[in-house]
């Protein structure tokens, strides 16, 4: 064993977060020394998303910021993982020879011998099948103990028409079931409350090894797990929430009443062209069946503006839709063209100019919605997950189920007792402002 110190940062989704975590106990097995700080480190590794055009420009200044550092003579390796490495393997590894090594996400597992291998001298790049990525082992969490996301299935067979995941990440395969429910287990040992359930589509989960959507089933499973408090599922397709899923949401006291749905649009033209399936009304009858059959869902979502050909009565009816479901959490992302896939190629590109301004209108529609849900939260006791305590302001901060971690609001409250970081605490609402709540904890 060395002193060798490596560092992450990890950009994009949480189940490249996962990944991240997968990596770093597998250093750590080899013997390397995990920092929180990677400016700090012998060894960095960037471990990148190369999902749209925003992504890949953070995560190009993170490896050339890094780089610098290394030339500077602050670090010895630069390593380069993830989705950008796997999406643009030659052009990475040719275009940035400053980087020692660089890994598709296949080799996720070569990571200990490919940074050795660095440290010798000798540059790395491998990129084998992507489907020898890793989804079983142990994880170094990088959230805070209490809470951890649980991949239960890699890449997408969905086949948006904008989307590159597909090209990126595979297809869709699901984890066993016992494998899913087993390391779930372990999390809670380890003293994980929350569990957030993660994949490109949670709801296809099973399809693949057991010839039908099994999500229900396992999410009725991992209630069964002693220490686990909050359960919340993210990444969800509309098609396929069924009464099976719905009864489990509604019945089942450990799954928070909180679901993502990224449903991208509203106009059944666009969702067409988009290789989604749906409308404005069917979009609406579901999101009215869930709150119907589970008291108090929040209901997060999704949308891209100026997906190619989006006409303004198109987005129109997006607006109206925003205004007539009230959703309770809601992104909005203008259109990305991305290469190699189909809608990139077509020639009745929106203007980006137009893209971005409408997506600021929906998150303006937003602001007024989520304004008026605040407001109605007033007088309300909700439970929190303690997550720190700032001794400036004398305030706590949390989360109540209806945010999910690093995405949604706070809670900010103050307390006749002290209060300790993953703990759950009744916080009465006082007041409202911008997205955030305050308040004071009740016994």
């Amino acid at each position: 064993m060395d002193n060798t110190t490596v560092g992450m940062v990890s950009l994009g989704c949480t189940k490249n977060q996962v990944d991240a975590e997968i990596m770093l106990s597998l250093l750590e097995q080899g013997g390397f020394v995990i920092s929180a700080d990677p400016a700090e480190c012998d060894v960095v590794i960037v471990n990148t998303c190369g999902f749209i055009e925003d992504a890949k420009r953070e995560s190009i200044e993170n490896i050339l910021e890094f780089c610098q550092q290394k030339g500077a003579g602050k670090l010895k390796v630069v390593v380069v993982t993830g989705c950008l490495a796997e999406r643009y393997r030659d052009e990475v590894a040719a275009e940035i020879p400053e980087a020692d090594v660089v890994l598709g996400i296949g080799a996720n597992s070569d990571i200990v011998a490919a940074i050795r291998a660095a440290l010798s001298g000798e540059r790395v790049t491998r990129f084998p099948d992507k489907k020898a990525l890793p989804l079983e082992g142990a994880r170094k969490l990088t959230t805070k103990p209490y809470t951890a996301y649980i991949k239960i299935a890699e890449g997408c067979d969905n086949r948006c028409t904008y989307c590159a995941i597909p090209l990126i990440r595979g297809g869709f395969r699901s984890r066993r079931m016992e494998d899913v429910v087993a390391e779930a287990r372990n999390l809670a040992q380890s003293g994980v409350k929350e569990l957030n359930v993660v994949a490109q589509d949670t709801t296809r989960y099973g399809l693949d090894l057991y010839g039908q959507p099994m999500l229900a089933r396992l999410l009725q499973e991992l209630c069964k797990i002693e220490g686990l408090h909050w359960i919340r599922v993210l990444y969800g397709y509309p098609d396929r929430i069924n009464d099976e899923l719905i009864q489990v949401f509604a019945n089942e006291p450990k799954i928070v009443k909180y679901i993502d749905v990224p449903l991208q649009h509203a106009s059944g033209k666009v969702l067409k062209e988009m290789n989604r399936r749906g409308d404005r009304e069917s979009l609406t009858a579901l999101m009215e069946k869930l709150r119907a059959n589970i008291p108090d869902m929040v209901l997060r979502t999704t949308f891209i503006t100026g997906f190619p050909g989006e006409s303004e009565a198109d987005f129109e009816e997006l607006c109206a839709f925003v205004e007539d479901v009230r959703f309770d959490r809601l992104g909005c992302f203008a259109y990305s063209e991305e290469e190699g896939t189909p809608a990139a190629g077509r020639e009745d590109q929106v203007e980006e100019e137009v893209r971005r301004r409408r997506a600021e209108i929906i998150m303006e529609r937003q602001y007024a919605i989520m304004e008026e849900k605040n407001a109605a939260q007033i007088g309300r006791t909700l439970e929190v997950l303690c997550e720190g305590y700032d001794p400036q302001s004398g305030l706590y901060e949390g989360r109540s189920y209806m945010d999910a971690p690093d995405i949604d609001s706070r809670i900010y409250f103050v307390s006749g007792f002290p209060c300790e970081e993953g703990e759950f605490y009744s916080v009465v609402i006082d007041s409202a402002e911008n997205y955030d709540l305050t308040g004071h904890t009740c016994r």
